[in-house]
């Protein structure tokens, strides 16, 4: 008798536990479905060919878009991982590397930022218009339904390029220097500044910068992250600035892309 009744208290145990298991158990939504699939596409750009690296989330529907501008480095390790990360949290994402006029990001850091350096700002805009096009003509983006979101030197490319692309709906810029005045007043896009507490260089200007979006009638709201200095979503020497950064990140293109 005692071993029945052992029995069926392990039994009653097991069953109970597997009850809370199917209770507790939740299927992820679309938005954090962990797998994509990434690729690296060419486009033409006026007689040239871009390169760029591109995921898609698992979606049964097509979703929003981000464009991810590169670092002074070119592209890199962490713009594929951003790119992809994107991906896992439900927009297709694409990074042109913008020196495929060059023959492509070099295999050094000091060559990329040489290569940068020479760029014409009128070619990089033709360049970015060229990938938002491609964006456009993908199934799997909503179309018109277009972010960017830029770091360093992409920050500033990410600033800049809203001031030629009105179409555009929602822009983040890290730790990049804002356009000048004059010409923030052509963005239409919403505007959100992720900067470093750190990085007196950037920073000297973000007064000026939100007075001229302020002065162009959009809001830009930006925070600059404490203990944290330039490129800290790359070094993640606080992790949890980063983590928190980014959610931020995430929040202001669900709110302003139309999924």
């Amino acid at each position: 008798m005692r071993g029945r009744r052992r029995y069926e208290a392990v039994g009653g145990g097991i069953l109970f536990g597997a009850v809370v298991l199917a209770m507790l158990y939740r299927p992820l939504p679309p938005l954090f479905r962990p797998d994509v699939h990434s690729e690296y596409v060419k486009y033409t750009s006026g007689k040239d060919t871009i390169t760029a690296y591109l995921a898609y989330p698992e979606s049964p529907k097509p979703t929003p878009a981000v464009i991810v501008i590169h670092e002074i480095f070119g592209m890199s390790d962490f713009i594929r991982q951003t790119t992809e990360q994107l991906a896992k949290d439900g927009f297709v994402a694409i990074a042109p590397d913008l020196l495929s006029r060059r023959g492509g990001t070099p295999a050094t850091q000091d060559s990329a930022r040489k290569l940068i350096a020479t760029l014409n700002p009128d070619t990089v805009t033709m360049d970015l218009d060229a990938t938002r096009d491609y964006l456009n003509k993908l199934k799997a983006v909503r179309n018109g339904e277009i972010g960017i979101i830029g770091f360093c030197w992409g920050g500033g490319q990410s600033f800049r390029y809203a001031t030629n692309a009105p179409k555009l709906k929602a822009i983040v810029v890290c730790y990049g220097p804002a356009p000048e005045p004059a010409a923030m007043a052509k963005i239409r896009a919403k505007g959100l500044g992720v900067y470093g507490e750190n990085d007196a260089r950037i920073n000297a200007g973000l007064n000026d910068a939100a007075a001229a979006m302020k002065a162009a009638k959009q809001p830009y709201p930006y925070t600059v992250y404490p203990g944290v200095g330039h490129g800290f979503l790359r070094s993640r020497e606080k992790p949890e600035v980063a983590d928190s950064a980014w959610g931020n990140i995430l929040h202001f293109f669900r709110a302003n892309l139309k999924s």
